[in-house]
């Protein structure tokens, strides 16, 4: 049954995504702002179909803080990158520059507030990353980062890349980690997903101004709460 309500899913969402990139290149130069409603709505698309298709739900744990904050996630599948796009009310999100790249849905990504980012961490891509996130702050967004650098299994809690770091400190804003065990319902590398609840634990908020050390560590074991089952 799992094969097949999997199967249904990447043809309903998959194939309804396609007319939805046309219709937001026919939207770009309506603006920045009708660009980020539709592309709410194209998560909100997403969600139905998990909701409806996979049995698969998300639940909260802690208070959800808004405004223009720096968030760092546990990414352990592709479901939480447009499920925080819902729950952190539209933030712009740092993205491996691969998919900035990809005809028409990367300069969709781009115009909503994407930053892509070389994950080989050059100087000049980490600049880069830094300025946009500042400007978009400046803009009263936040911005979503997934500080591990790519999608890992459940029980794996890598190190930090080097990125994060440097975006916390030019961006001058609170950072609050987010615990994520979507893995255990929708693998990386698995097309079968499972029904369940997807839980998103927020942690507290951290002040800017941390040093290096203390902020990665707190944030590592932030995003990790779930790992450790605390």
């Amino acid at each position: 049954m799992a094969f097949f309500r999997s199967l249904l899913f990447a043809i309903v969402f998959y194939v309804g995504t396609v007319p939805a990139v046309i219709g937001a290149l026919l939207i770009v130069p309506l603006g920045d702002a009708r660009l980020r409603r539709y592309v709410v709505g194209w998560a909100r698309f997403h969600r139905w179909c998990a909701v409806n298709l996979l049995g698969i739900r998300s639940h909260t744990e802690g208070p959800v803080p808004h405004g223009p904050l720096l968030y760092a996630a546990k990414h352990q599948s592709m479901y939480e990158t447009l499920e925080l796009l819902l729950i952190l009310d539209r933030p712009a999100v740092v993205f491996k520059r691969e998919l900035a790249e990809v005809p028409g849905w990367g300069r969709v990504a781009r115009m909503y507030g994407c930053i892509p980012v070389d994950r080989e961490g050059s100087a000049r891509a980490l600049r880069e990353m830094v300025r946009a996130a500042k400007a978009l702050g400046e803009e009263g967004r936040g911005v979503l980062i997934f500080p591990e650098g790519t999608r890992v299994a459940p029980g794996e809690t890598p190190p930090l890349r080097a990125g994060f770091a440097g975006l916390y400190r030019a961006f001058g804003r609170p950072v609050v980690p987010i615990a994520v065990d979507s893995g255990r319902l929708w693998g990386r590398r698995s097309f079968v997903k499972r029904p369940g609840v997807v839980t998103f634990r927020f942690g507290e908020p951290l002040p800017p101004g941390l040093s290096r050390v203390e902020a990665e560590a707190r944030v590592h074991a932030g995003i990790n709460a779930l790992e450790a089952g605390s």
